[in-house]
């Protein structure tokens, strides 16, 4: 069995490091997450490369919406080489038209640029008018691994119904779902049995769930047996069954 991916929310190279030290198969690194998010700097890269082997996906977002103006994905495509530069694995990225559709030509545009690294479709996806056929224009864009997905806009515990629906009905969803956006211990055991092989928490590894504070490598580590455990669950059970 292929372990399930734990991805851990980094802000710096400390929580990188508690990341790995508890489990985390990977980060995804970004700033100002009361914007839900934004790019960071490169030097945070570099500073992260010097501190430990963990792979490292960086977000490519500079606004507080999901839209990219022509200047935006020209800053964008430079702080793309910058942080390939200095040792990322791959990307966050993805954005919608003004009538909330999947905006396939801005992110065709930027992830052509580094066609040899993966990268992920962020949250902008749960917050399509069409959920479905966002999903179905996911399916032509190259080189992407991963959708981080709630399954609403509202974060896991209104998405979840969702989320473990189209796990079970689509594969190409089921292959791609990264559920995160307020995920909670509760919820893995549902979508583990659904069928959703990644997982990806940020205040869950934080004391007090505060952005403030640091990641914890205890708390990661806990999430790490429980995914580990609730996979190892639904695989017996789904055997079991046949």
């Amino acid at each position: 069995m292929t372990r399930p991916l734990l991805e851990v929310i980094a802000l710096g190279a400390a929580d990188a490091v508690a990341a790995a030290d508890g489990g985390a198969d990977r980060v995804e690194l970004v700033t100002a997450m009361d914007a839900d998010g934004l790019s960071p700097e490169p030097s945070v890269v570099e500073e992260i490369r010097r501190r430990t082997e963990i792979p490292l996906r960086v977000m490519l977002r500079l606004a507080d919406n999901f839209t990219a103006t022509g200047a935006e994905l020209s800053r964008l495509h430079g702080l793309a080489a910058a942080y390939a530069q200095a040792g990322a694995e791959g990307f966050v990225l993805g954005f919608l038209t003004p009538t909330l559709e999947v905006d396939l030509d801005a992110t065709r545009a930027l992830v052509k640029e580094f066609a040899d690294r993966p990268w992920t479709f962020h949250r902008a996806v749960d917050h399509a008018l069409d959920q479905d056929r966002a999903w179905w224009d996911l399916r032509e864009l190259p080189g992407l691994t991963h959708v981080l997905t709630a399954g609403s806009a509202r974060g896991v515990e209104a998405g979840i119904d969702d989320l473990v629906r189209r796990a079970k009905t689509d594969p190409f969803a089921a292959g791609r779902i990264m559920a995160g956006g307020g995920l909670r211990a509760e919820h893995v055991p549902w979508l583990a049995q659904a069928g959703v092989r990644a997982f990806h928490v940020g205040t869950a590894v934080r004391p007090d769930r505060s952005w403030k504070a640091y990641v914890d490598a205890g708390y990661v580590r806990a999430w790490r047996t429980l995914i580990d455990d609730e996979v190892v669950r639904a695989l017996d059970v789904a055997g079991g069954a046949l």
